[in-house]
């Protein structure tokens, strides 16, 4: 029988945990599932990541509802995936917040985002006759922005490319805790599809710069203490390394993608094969990073056609 394209054959529920990783703060995780972040202010609540479909993020709301019934009044997207972002109308906040260049990939290729993620995923789109369209953000920024919920400070900042072009970070000062989005990862494969490899690593290093004391990471379960969240930080700089530079020696001598996918098995199986959606990363990450080292600096808009077109290629 041939392998399941992706996720496709995926249909095991999680177990969902709701992690308080700071006062008022909390991590909405689900093994290796994607996980959403909550930042309780004085007198309403920001949202970290939406779900992909609104009967998911209301498993978002049910935990909130367990710790406050302040008004949800923002939601931030770190990036624009469909998977992160289209269950955002469940909140029902004002305020939807990106960067500008997650914005400008949303108008470039999010229907095509969406499409080849509902093939590649269907468990994770759980009720998605409820997304009511593309999501679009109401406020976006540049480099940095600061929001306050009451006295509560939030810092949403763009420290550099790594999972897309347009990742955002949250910072909370005043209990030094950072929501990072998938820029890291915890025991879960990175999905480096749409990712800058030569970047990535800087961008980590900003991260790890700021000495945070927890992290709710884009997947796998919550970061508390700085020393977890230096393995994380480690552990992703070493999945990204191992899967980018295989993959450039094979592009350097001129082999094929072929070559590059098994040059980055070798390399990686070892290491990373019983992480979190690993098998179901590897081609995208195999694809984008043997463009890369060829030269292709704006990673390629994948397609529910070109997906199946490079799975029957690696397949041989």
């Amino acid at each position: 029988m041939a392998k399941a394209f992706a996720s496709q054959g995926d249909m095991t529920e999680k177990k969902i945990t709701f992690d308080e990783i700071g006062e008022g703060l909390y991590a909405f995780t689900a093994e290796g599932d994607p996980n959403s972040g909550v930042i309780i202010g004085d007198d309403s609540v920001m949202i970290v990541e939406a779900q992909a479909t609104p009967r998911l993020a209301n498993k978002v709301v049910e935990k909130v509802r367990e710790v406050t019934d302040k008004p949800i009044s923002h939601v931030v997207l770190t990036h624009y995936h469909a998977v992160r972002v289209l269950g955002a109308s469940a909140f029902g906040a004002d305020q939807i917040i990106m960067s500008d260049t997650a914005r400008a990939m949303v108008v470039e290729r999010g229907q095509e985002d969406w499409d080849s993620e509902f093939q590649r995923f269907p468990r994770l789109f759980e009720g998605h006759e409820s997304i009511p369209g593309l999501t679009w953000p109401t406020t976006t920024f540049s480099d940095s922005m600061t929001v306050y919920l009451g006295n509560r400070r939030v810092d949403i900042k763009h420290l550099g490319r790594a999972h897309t072009a347009g990742d955002a970070v949250i910072h909370v000062p005043d209990q030094n805790v950072m929501f990072t989005g998938d820029i890291v990862e915890y025991h879960s494969a990175c999905y480096c599809g749409d990712g800058h490899f030569a970047d990535w690593g800087d961008t980590l290093d900003a991260i790890k710069a700021y000495e945070v004391d927890a992290i709710a990471p884009g997947r796998g379960g919550a970061l508390i203490g700085q020393d977890m969240v230096n393995k994380a930080i480690q552990s992703t700089h070493d999945f990204v390394q191992s899967t980018y530079r295989p993959a450039a020696k094979v592009a350097a001598k001129g082999g094929s993608l072929k070559d590059a996918w098994d040059a980055v098995r070798a390399s990686c199986d070892p290491k990373f094969a019983d992480y979190a959606i690993y098998e179901h990363c590897l081609p995208f990450n195999v694809a984008r990073a043997y463009d890369e080292a060829r030269g292709i600096d704006t990673p390629r808009i994948w397609t529910d056609k070109r997906d199946l077109e490079m799975w029957d290629q690696l397949q041989g």
